[in-house]
C-alpha cells in the first residue's frame, strides 16, 4: 500500500526572483520555514505556480535540493514532474534522484490535446515507471484538454500508486462524480482555492493552494475546520477571502500571489517573462484587502 498523507492544505510553492532575474534562494528558504511554521501540511515544488517552464535544469535541481534540506522530513514534499512528451517523463522518473521526495504531481499533457485513451496510456506509462505515489493534475484551462471523470476513475482503479487527482477543471459535477465513484485508496484534491470549501463538503480531502503561500495559517485552519465538519466556522474564513480569490488570478498566476507576498514584505514583486507582475490597479486592490484583513503591509 502506498503510504502518504495528502489530507489538508498543500502549498504550490512560488519561485522568488531577485531584480536581476536570478532565483532568490534565501527568500525561498524563508518562505519554506514560514509555511511549515504556519500550518502547511505539505509542499508542492516545481508546479505551475513556480513558473517552472522559465527555470533552467540547474535552477530546478538547486530548488529541489534547498527545499528537501530545509523541510528535513518535517512535512511531505510533492514534486511536479509533467509534460507533453510521455517518453521524457518516463526517462526522468527512471533516472533522476528522488531522495526526499514523497510523491509526484503530473499534469495532463498540454498542447498536444490527446484523446481520453491517450491520457490513459500516458498515465499508465508514468505509473509503471516509478514506485512513488502519483497525483494526477487536471487543469484544462492550461492544458487544452479535460480529463473526464471516467478516465480519471479508470486510471485510479488500474494503478495502485496513482493515489489522487488535483482537480482544477472548475466542473463541480465532474469532481463530485469522481468522489462518488472513486476507489477507497484514491482521493480528490481541490486545485482551486475558491472552491476548496464546497469541494470538501462533497468529500475532497483538501487543496493544493496558491493563496496558502501568503496565508498558510488562515487557509489551513479553514481546511481543517471543513474536514472536521465545522462548516459554519470554515465558511466564515472562506468568505473572508472571497475577494482575494478573485484578485489572485485576475492578472494570471502566480502574479497575484507574488503581489501579496511582496506587499507583506517577503519577496520582490518579480516574475520571469513571458509573465509580468499584476497591474498597479490590481496591486492596490490587493493591498486594500490585506489591510481590511488586518494583514501588515
Amino acid at each position: 500500500m502506498i503510504d502518504i498523507n495528502l489530507k489538508g492544505m498543500g502549498v504550490a510553492l512560488i519561485t522568488p526572483f531577485k531584480e536581476d532575474d536570478s532565483v532568490d534562494y534565501e527568500a525561498l528558504g524563508r518562505l519554506v520555514d514560514y509555511l511549515i511554521h504556519n500550518g502547511a501540511d505539505y509542499l508542492v515544488v516545481l508546479g505551475t505556480t513556480a513558473e517552472t517552464p522559465t527555470l533552467t535544469e540547474n535552477e530546478k535541481n538547486a530548488i529541489i535540493k534547498l527545499v528537501v534540506e530545509k523541510v528535513n522530513r518535517r512535512i511531505p514534499i510533492v514534486l511536479g514532474v509533467g509534460g507533453n512528451c510521455t517518453w521524457a517523463i518516463v526517462e526522468k522518473l527512471k533516472n533522476d534522484n528522488f531522495e526526499g521526495i514523497d510523491a509526484i504531481l503530473s499534469v495532463c499533457p498540454y498542447y498536444n490535446k490527446p484523446s481520453q485513451e491517450g491520457l490513459y496510456q500516458h498515465y499508465k506509462a508514468i505509473a509503471q515507471a516509478t514506485e512513488l505515489p502519483i497525483i494526477l493534475y487536471n487543469v484544462p484551462g492550461r492544458t487544452g484538454v479535460n480529463m473526464t471523470a471516467e478516465t480519471t476513475l479508470r486510471i485510479a482503479r488500474d494503478f495502485e500508486n496513482v493515489v489522487a487527482v488535483k482537480e482544477a477543471s472548475g466542473n463541480i459535477t465532474q469532481m463530485d462524480d469522481i468522489i462518488k465513484n472513486k476507489p477507497a485508496n484514491f482521493n480528490v484534491i481541490s486545485g482551486d482555492d475558491g472552491i476548496t470549501f464546497p469541494l470538501i463538503t462533497l468529500g475532497a480531502i483538501g487543496v493544493i493552494s496558491v493563496i496558502g503561500n501568503a496565508f498558510p495559517r488562515e487557509f489551513s485552519k479553514m481546511v481543517r475546520l471543513a474536514l472536521a465538519g465545522d462548516y459554519e466556522n470554515a465558511r466564515t474564513i472562506h468568505h473572508r477571502f472571497t475577494e482575494l480569490f478573485d484578485l489572485l488570478f485576475v492578472d494570471g498566476n502566480p502574479a497575484g500571489a507574488k503581489s501579496m507576498l511582496h506587499a507583506m514584505g517577503f519577496i520582490e514583486n518579480k516574475l520571469r517573462l513571458p509573465l509580468v507582475p499584476t497591474r498597479i490597479v490590481t496591486f492596490e486592490k490587493i493591498r486594500n484587502v490585506l489591510r481590511q484583513l488586518d494583514i501588515k503591509c
